[in-house]
């Protein structure tokens, strides 16, 4: 059985060690994730709520994060990163951090959230190419892995070039 909740200060070293080795073998990885995401923690971007672990037999086994982003003049969030030990991938543990965090995002009133990823996977839970939504990535990449999802149904049509938390150094 899994459960998400929140992560909180005592999970950080676990959660930068499995952050560490999830990305260890990513086909796209710049190796600093973890670091990354003790920068983003220290940050103006960073929403607790949406700090979230897997944990499995008493083990944080996923990991994912969502911080604020701003299209135009309007605050949404990006997904990054989202990291699963390898030998619990591909048992929808992923899956489960990303619903759940798309859930606590609507409940705190956002609109859209925008992930850099696999063009295979994170469809599945929603995203379509931001472009579609007319929302743009401040540096050059393929339209299929810049991705976008509306959170909720609402009519506000958010368009723009992202611009990232200072933390992600774009």
């Amino acid at each position: 059985m899994i459960e998400i909740r929140q992560e909180n200060k005592n999970d950080y070293e676990e959660v930068y060690n499995l952050i560490k080795t999830a990305f260890k073998t990513a086909e796209h990885s710049d190796g600093n994730e973890h670091d990354l995401v003790v920068k983003l923690r220290k940050s103006d971007s960073f929403i607790p709520e949406l700090s979230l672990v897997a944990i499995k037999d008493d083990k944080i086994v996923g990991y994912i994060l969502f911080t604020k982003i701003k299209i135009d003049k309007y605050e949404e969030i990006a997904l990054a990163p989202l990291g699963v030990l390898p030998e619990y991938q591909n048992q929808g543990v992923g899956g489960r951090l990303i619903k759940e965090g798309h859930e606590i995002a609507k409940k705190l009133g956002y609109h859209y959230s925008v992930v850099l990823g696999s063009d295979t996977y994170y469809p599945k839970f929603g995203y379509i190419p931001a472009i579609q939504y007319g929302i743009k990535a401040p540096f050059e990449v393929p339209n299929q892995n810049f991705m976008a999802m509306k959170l909720n149904n609402t009519d506000l049509e958010i368009k723009g070039v992202v611009k990232y938390a200072q933390e992600f150094e774009i």
